[in-house]
């Protein structure tokens, strides 16, 4: 059983949701960003999604698309990004999935990434352009190294794509709220509930709702439908916002940990 399905097995006979927060990868730096994977863990955090920054994020709104530029900024590569994964494996065991867009992981090679990742401490890869149609290579050299991938419907999915994405994803499907870039929302999206249904239709994997969560309260509703609950762009505004202050650690601390808590029984 993978580190992801472990987890939401554990998590399950305690009746509690799944919280995974996403941070960008060198954003403001690879030392922070150590700090930051840290501080997640420690404030309760069930897994940990770190994107691959890359120059053309067309699924992200400017939020993200703001962190991968000041990443950009920085002298580092993909296999230092694993280094960091290593380094987290010394204190922690909760799932890392490596975020992020096909070209970086094409042009390091898709078997040596799944080799590396998976040596490295990665429980699980979802790349954010890549169709299921056109990942039967990414989905095979994954499997051979006992890695998940996990895929992305959105309210716009026909039965044919759910059908298709049930049968080649593992860990767990990630659902896209919205039929747009990433963003902290003011407001959730109507007719996830009955959306979640629909792809429970075609596989019993967990389900994970991302994009526009933003808030507890946020987290508190999907938890009633969905099996984990993805936060980025409101967590990359804090790193943002305290970026270089004593108290960076303090604030995303204090963020997630009131995130995580809306996951649990009331």
């Amino acid at each position: 059983m993978s580190r992801i399905a472990d987890k939401f097995r554990q998590l399950a006979t305690s009746s509690e949701k799944a919280f995974i927060p996403f941070i960008t990868a060198g954003d403001p730096d690879l030392a922070t960003t150590e700090a930051l994977m840290l501080c997640l863990a420690e404030n309760g955090a069930d897994m940990i999604e770190i994107g691959v920054p890359f120059s053309d994020p067309m699924a992200d709104g400017p939020t993200i698309q703001a962190s991968s530029q000041r990443a950009l900024c920085n002298p580092f590569a993909l296999a230092s990004i694993l280094g960091l994964v290593r380094q987290f494996r010394v204190h922690y065991q909760i799932p890392i999935i490596l975020f992020g867009y096909y070209n970086p992981f094409l042009q390091y090679g898709l078997d040596r990434l799944a080799r590396d990742a998976g040596e490295s401490g990665v429980d699980g890869l979802l790349v954010v352009d890549l169709p299921p149609e056109e990942a039967l290579d990414l989905h095979r050299d994954a499997a051979a190294h006992a890695l998940d991938v996990i895929f992305l419907l959105a309210p716009t999915s026909t039965d044919e794509r759910m059908r298709l994405v049930a049968r080649l994803a593992s860990g767990f499907i990630y659902y896209v709220s919205v039929t747009g870039v990433t963003g902290a929302r003011d407001s959730l999206t109507n007719g996830m509930a009955e959306s979640i249904a629909r792809i429970r239709g075609f596989t019993a994997l967990p389900v994970g709702i991302g994009f526009g969560v933003s808030r507890p309260e946020h987290v508190r509703e999907i938890s009633g439908y969905a099996d984990a609950v993805i936060v980025g762009s409101a967590i990359i505004k804090k790193v943002e916002e305290f970026c270089g202050q004593p108290d960076l650690l303090k604030q995303v601390g204090a963020f997630v940990c009131a995130l995580k808590r809306a996951t649990r029984p009331e």
